[in-house]
């Protein structure tokens, strides 16, 4: 099953009632009702707050008698970490580059 690319996982996580459902997920699953009872909103927007994480791959689900459970499934966020490694590495070489200038630039 193919990843998300980031741009989508990025959207999912763009809103913060997505990053607190995210968070709440990782302390373990959850049943929806547990999770939009932590909420202000109405369930049905908790519900499509889960449907968006859903789409992204960010959640998974899975059916307890008439519960739905929800887990975080962390695997989408390996894309979210390589696209970032591109950018970790060209800001630790532009750092380097900039100690290595100026300690070159102080007079001894």
């Amino acid at each position: 099953m193919a990843q998300p690319q980031p741009d989508v996982i990025f959207r999912a996580l763009g809103d913060r009632t997505r990053l607190a459902i995210v968070a709440r997920l990782r302390a373990g699953e959850a049943a929806a009702g547990d999770i939009a009872a932590g909420f202000r909103v109405s369930r049905p927007a908790v519900s499509r707050h889960i449907r968006v994480l859903r789409a992204a791959k960010l959640v998974t689900e899975r059916r307890e008698g008439r519960n739905r459970v929800y887990a975080l499934n962390p695997e989408p966020l390996a894309a979210v970490d390589e696209w970032l490694s591109t950018y970790r590495r060209f800001w630790r070489a532009q750092l380097q580059s900039l100690k290595r200038y100026a300690e070159s630039s102080v007079p001894r």
